[in-house]
């Protein structure tokens, strides 16, 4: 398990079912309760948050391990790895962020990992369920009925809002209170 004051909840499922645009739902939602949230985000493919031209992508290109850009509205650092090895773990992530700063993180990805998860399923993408062979999935999110009587709650994965309440009540709540 991940070693944070923070309650942790992750969004664990297979790519194109909709993780990101769940997530974007629902922390208004989580927000418009006083909420303030940190998500981490693992991508399985490159990314680039500089712009070709602009200082901080030069200072980068032209070698710097690591670069902080930095305005009076926001911040953002940038680590170059020089092999996939050199992959920070979720836990060293999480360890800098200034947990007193937040009420709550969400986690999308690192499904592999042991962590409290909502599993998101679409009936027509055809895979297979995660639960209940991953014993962190706390509920699951479905676009339709549940196959089996389940030992965790079913969620509507069209329904943003019980989503976030689900969140509130039985992780934030859970582990802030």
């Amino acid at each position: 398990m991940l070693s944070t004051k923070l309650p942790v909840i992750g969004f664990s499922a297979y790519s194109g079912t909709g993780k990101t645009t769940l997530i974007k739902q629902v922390i208004p939602l989580l927000k418009s309760r006083g909420l303030k949230i940190a998500v981490i985000k693992h991508a399985h493919h490159h990314f680039d948050l500089d712009q070709p031209g602009k200082d901080s992508y030069e200072l980068r290109k032209a070698g710097a391990a690591h670069t902080i850009i930095c305005t009076t509205t926001r911040m953002a650092a940038i680590s170059e790895f020089a092999s996939p090895d050199e992959e920070p773990s979720l836990q060293q992530i999480v360890d800098t962020l200034d947990t007193g700063k937040f009420d709550i993180l969400l986690v999308e990805g690192y499904k592999h990992l042991a962590f409290d998860k909502i599993e998101l399923h679409r009936t027509a993408m055809k895979k297979p369920y995660l639960y209940p062979k991953d014993p962190n999935i706390i509920a699951l999110a479905c676009d339709a009925s549940s196959p089996d009587a389940l030992a965790i709650p079913m969620l509507d994965l069209n329904s943003p809002q019980q989503i976030a309440e689900f969140i509130f009540d039985r992780v934030y709540l859970k582990y802030s209170g």
